[in-house]
């Protein structure tokens, strides 16, 4: 489970509006984003004359930006727009893979959540006999990748796309447990870069 101290360095953009939302009654840039650490969806406004291009890194930290100027608010999945939906799964992919290790010891370390549930249980499509063969593997040795996992436990469905699909069903704010996002609610909706986690 994840600490709820940590802030995001580095976000991807999932959609650069120029003139905002098509709702909005101010015409000004906004950017809708994710964090690569806990997977935070905020939105942005950039820089003055600064565009972003969907799935670009952009350093969101506390020290100087060179692109973002203010994080305006954190927001729920529902809050995404069309474009930036659409996108999630795409840089959802490209971070996790870029931190496949990170993933890959959640495969090695989780344990249970009670005693009846297991964490890996969590993850979609995996019931008691992948839990068994995935513990009997990694009892026997630590894995090593995603490509090792899939090797090592028959008939596991892809485990890259595993963790994805449960990223995106937490985003979606209806799950009792969290692995690698923190919940959103609503009173965070005003909150401001300091305090959004």
């Amino acid at each position: 489970m994840l600490s709820t101290s940590r802030k995001e360095d580095y976000a991807r953009v999932l959609d650069f509006m120029l003139t905002g939302k098509s709702f909005s009654n101010r015409p000004e840039p906004l950017a809708q984003l994710i964090g690569e650490e806990w997977f935070t969806l905020l939105e942005a406004a950039p820089k003055p004359g600064v565009a972003m291009a969907a799935k670009e890194r952009v350093y969101i930290g506390v020290e100087e930006r060179d692109k973002i100027a203010l994080i305006k608010s954190r927001v729920s999945y529902d809050e995404l727009t069309q474009a930036a939906k659409g996108e999630l799964p795409i840089v959802l992919n490209e971070i996790v893979k870029e931190h496949e290790q990170r993933f890959v010891e959640f495969f090695n370390k989780a344990g249970p959540l009670n005693i009846r549930e297991h964490s890996l249980e969590l993850l979609p499509g995996i019931g008691k006999k992948h839990l068994q063969s995935i513990i009997a593997a990694r009892n026997e040795k630590p894995f090593e990748s995603f490509e090792d996992i899939s090797k090592r436990v028959p008939l596991l469905q892809d485990p890259m796309k595993l963790i994805v699909d449960r990223i995106i069903s937490e985003l979606g704010g209806t799950q009792r447990f969290y692995l690698f996002t923190k919940p959103f609610f609503k009173r965070e909706h005003e909150r401001r870069f300091g305090s959004y986690g």
